[in-house]
């Protein structure tokens, strides 16, 4: 693994806070919204589907536009958890540079007021960024990862395979690195160690607060570590999926999208969650990059 300035320190779980029977309350949040060609939704079938998909002559009325999304998480005593942490402010202002050249090439028009950052939304909330405690990071991907700066204060939480795909890849894996490489408190989780365990249809899991009220589960193949979050809230659970399914239909029909980093544990990882949804179908479900569905969610839950 290549040397980073930050030193990530194996996670101690669970993390301080937990009360028994905790419930969580939860705000999606839409930071910005962007263009994308369909097959970056889903794929092109065939040995050329990743040069069909960069090179496709999408006209403008056939592009997707997706959401970038975070979630703040308000836990009874643990404090205040941010569920990734969407682009930077400055994205607002001048939003070439925000995923990297090879971002640019696959996504258009980023579109972000400076109210829509994830800092803004917060303070609208009466939650200043310095009092967040915990971010969960689903992955290190830069649409994910853009804003971690804003939040020196917090403990970071990432799978440990993920940074150690972030810390050896570029930005053509998705990765920024002037984004996460910075001297913050990093806890790296071993889904396969003493804390690890099962819960539901998901092979891989942790308790992050002892609770059960906020679980990581391990759903990789979109990226190398990547996790999606299982909360437990009043009436009922809500699973944010991450990138581990971009939208709903991803869900009931199996589509792969164009970034995928392992096919095989991806398709794996979509099955547990199908599963999953199948056992709780009351279940509140949050994919990554459906704009649609992030419109009909509820400010709060």
């Amino acid at each position: 693994m290549a040397a980073t300035a930050a030193e990530p320190q194996p996670a101690k779980l669970p993390l301080p806070g937990g009360t028994k029977g905790a419930t969580v309350e939860l705000h999606p949040l839409t930071c910005a919204r962007m263009h994308c060609a369909p097959g970056f939704l889903d794929r092109p079938s065939g040995r050329l589907a990743p040069l069909k998909t960069l090179v496709s002559r999408t006209s403008e009325d056939d592009l997707v536009e997706i959401p970038v999304v975070a979630f703040l998480v308000r836990h009874p005593s643990a404090g205040d958890l941010l569920v990734d942490t969407g682009l930077h402010p400055s994205v607002a202002v001048e939003p070439k540079n925000a995923l990297g050249r090879w971002g640019g090439l696959l996504f258009k028009d980023i579109r972000m007021a400076t109210e829509d950052s994830v800092p803004a939304q917060l303070r609208a909330l009466g939650v200043e960024p310095g009092t967040v405690r915990t971010v969960v990071m689903t992955h290190l991907h830069a649409d994910h990862a853009g804003a971690i700066s804003e939040f020196p204060a917090a403990t970071f939480v990432v799978d440990a395979r993920e940074w150690a795909a972030a810390a050896d890849g570029s930005d053509r894996d998705g990765y920024v690195r002037r984004q996460f490489d910075h001297g913050f408190d990093w806890r790296l989780v071993d889904f396969d160690g003493p804390t690890g365990d099962s819960f539901a249809s998901f092979g891989r899991s942790v308790d992050l607060f002892g609770d059960g009220s906020v679980r990581l589960v391990s759903t990789p193949g979109h990226s190398a570590g990547h996790q999606s979050v299982v909360l437990r809230l009043r009436d009922r659970e809500a699973l944010l999926c991450g990138d581990a399914a971009y939208t709903h239909d991803a869900i009931e029909n199996g589509t792969v999208p164009y970034i995928v980093e392992d096919e095989h544990r991806y398709k794996r990882s979509l099955r547990e969650i199908q599963l999953y949804l199948e056992q709780t179908p009351d279940t509140l479900v949050v994919p990554g990059h459906e704009l649609a569905a992030m419109r009909l969610l509820d400010r709060v839950y």
